[in-house]
């Protein structure tokens, strides 16, 4: 037996599959698993004195809710919908299991990401500054596990405030209905030249209806700004074929 997969089957992962199936499976029998469809693996509940607040997000990659366990996991859910890359998205996705100093250790994930190359990525959120040794612990115990099922895995905490600031803007108008016609085509015609926010949607017709269709071309990657500068009324946009 190949040493590599002798090493995963150390791992176990229980999860809930698309037909409300509870499921416990060593990782070697995962590898394969379309985890972004997964159903949470436990329900994420308020309390009183609670430090955070939980929130369910609606993913316009997927068309359905992610259930968030704090407000920096919804802001990370938010940047995961908002990346391309990104074709399904699931929070909660499955418990991880493996052999620790002091018996089986287990830990559940925040959000499992699948590529447009078919690739993954399995998301923590964790603060820097709310790290313990157990969390450490699973952090090494997932990156491992992750490298043996050839999934990416990021642990992720603070967001750059601008980038954010931006990107929850354009969220807003994220849901397919602000792609109107025949603003959209328009609209990505006139920025084939880097222009001027408001100007550019002037160029179309009222600001003002035009602005909510131009927000979800910057969502949809079809027309592109410098997301790393706040938004001004010349912020200056392009298209994706196009450059700045």
């Amino acid at each position: 037996m190949d040493v590599e997969v002798m090493r995963a089957k150390e791992f176990a992962v229980a999860f809930t599959d698309e037909e409300l199936v509870r499921r416990r499976e060593p990782l070697p029998s995962c590898w394969t698993s379309r985890f972004e469809r997964a159903r949470p693996v436990r329900a994420v509940r308020s309390y009183a004195g609670q430090g955070s607040v939980t929130r369910d997000y609606w993913s316009a990659t997927t068309g359905g809710q992610l259930s968030c366990e704090s407000q920096l996991e919804r802001h990370h859910a938010i940047l995961l919908d908002f990346d391309p890359e990104v074709t399904g998205l699931a929070a909660q996705p499955f418990r991880l299991f493996w052999p620790g100093p002091r018996g089986r250790r287990g830990h559940v994930l925040d959000f499992f990401a699948r590529l447009a190359d078919g690739g993954a990525i399995v998301v923590d959120v964790r603060p820097d500054d709310r790290i313990e040794p157990t969390d450490e612990e699973a952090f090494a115990a997932t990156a491992k596990a992750c490298e043996l099922a050839g999934w990416r895995f990021r642990r992720v905490g603070g967001i750059d405030p601008v980038l954010f600031a931006n990107v929850k803007w354009l969220a807003g108008y994220r849901h397919p209905r602000y792609l109107l016609e025949p603003a959209a085509s328009r609209l990505v015609e006139v920025f084939e030249a880097p222009t001027g926010l408001f100007a550019g949607a002037e160029q179309v017709g009222d600001r003002l209806a035009v602005l909510p269709v131009l927000y979800h071309l910057l969502w949809q990657h079809r027309l592109l700004i410098d997301m790393g500068s706040p938004f001004r009324r010349d912020t200056i946009v392009w298209t994706s074929a196009g450059s700045a």
